[in-house]
């Protein structure tokens, strides 16, 4: 996270699904693990952070999507092709907990449509819209975080992301 007063950057844990700061409890963050690039900026759950850009880079070796390609719900890991984590782009908030006082800090990543990506497009139910988290080039990093909104904006897309490979990785029992 990078704090836009003081320009600094922290690494830290969170929970994963924003919890927006005006919440009552916590049951939102199941609905808000991920977070349309396009509607951030309007949708209530986002769109403080978005305002006060909050941006985080989720780190990751992989993740996983489904597939629906041969009629069953398959599960896919997908990863880049360099054995290093990677940065997903978020956005993070903080929110106490009314009944403990606990502050939490969350997140959620941030999605793009992924129609036309070589990858990404064989994922998700056939008629549904595929959509791709955005992996963030670590030369980009620190330009992610201290973005101003047009910049942020304009860094989420599937255009400059690095190449991803896929394969089926069913859970084991």
């Amino acid at each position: 996270m990078q704090s836009q007063q003081s320009g600094r950057v922290a690494c830290g844990l969170a929970r994963f699904g924003l919890i927006p700061a005006w919440s009552k409890n916590d049951k939102i963050s199941r609905h808000t693990y991920n977070a349309r690039s396009e509607t951030a900026a309007d949708k209530p759950s986002f769109r403080t952070a978005w305002r006060k850009r909050q941006f985080c880079l989720v780190l990751a070796d992989n993740f996983y999507e489904s597939s629906y390609q041969t009629g069953k719900v398959v599960r896919w890991r997908i990863q880049t092709q360099e054995p290093n984590p990677f940065g997903i782009a978020g956005i993070w908030d903080k929110w106490t907990d009314p009944a403990t006082g606990e502050l939490v800090v969350s997140f959620s990543m941030l999605t793009v449509n992924a129609d036309e990506h070589a990858v990404m497009r064989q994922f998700h139910k056939p008629r549904d819209e595929k959509r791709s988290p955005v992996i963030i080039p670590q030369e980009n990093y620190m330009q992610w975080l201290g973005a101003d909104v047009p910049t942020a904006t304009q860094m989420l897309s599937c255009a400059g992301m690095h190449a991803l490979q896929a394969a089926p990785q069913p859970k084991t029992a």
